[in-house]
C-alpha cells in the first residue's frame, strides 16, 4: 500500500500544494490492522487543539484516519521511514525534557492549531496500560494561552472497549507490541468520542484537569471506573 500511495501523495502535493492522502493512508492502515472505528460527537472545528488519552500506536492510525488531525510528537521517532510518514501529516516535534524551551514549544503548538488542520497532543506523555489514565502533564497546554480566539480546545476519548488492556502498549518493547497486535484475530471496535470544547480562560493546569476528567467520565460510562 505504501509503495502505491506515497508517489500519488507526493505528486498531488507538488501539483496542488496539499494532499488528502495521509488521512486515507492512515484510515486504510487502521482498517488493515483490524480497527473498525465509529465517531461520536459534534464535528471538529478546523482550528482545534485536541487533547487525547494515549493507549497505543494504533491511536495515530485511528485518529488521523477519522479526523485528519496532525500530531504533536516527541522529536525522536526512530526509523527514517516512520519520520518521513509523520512529516507528511504535518507532525509537530517537541522535546519534552527541554523545560527551558517549553514556552517556545507551546507557541509552536498554538500556531499549528491555527492552521486548517486540527492538531492533537497526548498529555500523558506516553502510552498507558489501557485500563487507567496516567497523570496529564500540563506544560504543553500553555498553547491555549497563545492561540487565537478561533481555536477550540477539545478533549477526545479513545475507547477500545474490552480490548483496551490487550491493545495498551505498556511494559513491552515496540516490536513485541506490534507483532502481538498484528497477530490478533478478529476486528477491533474503536469509538472516538469528540467531547465538548473546554473553557479556554482556564490556566493550563485547570485545562489538563478538565480534559482528564471529561475523558475519564466518558470511558467510565462504557467500561467502568477502573481507569480513573
Amino acid at each position: 500500500m505504501f509503495a502505491t500511495v506515497a508517489p500519488i501523495h507526493v505528486l498531488t502535493k507538488l501539483l496542488f500544494g496539499k494532499s488528502g492522502w495521509p488521512k486515507r493512508f492512515l484510515a486504510s492502515a487502521a482498517w488493515i490492522v483490524g480497527a473498525r472505528t465509529a465517531v461520536a460527537g459534534l464535528p471538529l472545528n478546523r482550528h482545534s487543539l485536541l487533547i487525547s488519552n494515549h493507549v497505543s500506536w494504533l491511536d495515530i492510525l485511528v485518529l488521523g484516519g477519522t479526523t485528519g488531525t496532525a500530531f504533536v510528537s516527541k522529536d525522536n521517532l526512530g526509523h527514517g521511514v516512520i519520520h518521513w510518514l509523520a512529516d507528511q501529516n504535518s507532525t509537530l516535534y517537541v522535546r519534552r525534557e527541554d523545560r527551558k524551551g517549553s514556552v517556545g514549544q507551546a507557541v509552536a503548538i498554538a500556531r499549528a492549531a491555527e492552521r486548517e488542520q486540527p492538531i492533537v497532543l497526548f498529555p500523558e506523555g506516553t502510552t498507558g496500560p489501557g485500563d487507567q489514565l496516567l497523570p496529564f502533564r500540563s506544560s504543553l497546554l500553555e498553547a491555549a494561552a497563545y492561540a487565537s480566539d478561533k481555536v477550540e480546545v477539545r478533549p477526545i476519548a479513545l475507547d477500545y472497549g474490552p480490548a483496551a488492556t490487550e491493545v495498551g502498549w505498556h511494559g513491552e518493547s515496540g516490536k513485541d507490541n506490534v507483532l502481538r497486535i498484528l497477530g490478533r484475530k478478529g476486528t477491533l471496535p474503536v469509538r472516538v468520542h469528540l467531547l465538548p470544547p473546554l473553557d479556554r480562560t482556564s490556566d493550563r493546569k485547570a485545562l489538563a484537569h478538565s480534559a482528564r476528567e471529561a475523558i475519564a467520565v466518558t470511558l467510565a460510562s462504557s467500561r467502568g471506573p477502573a481507569h480513573l
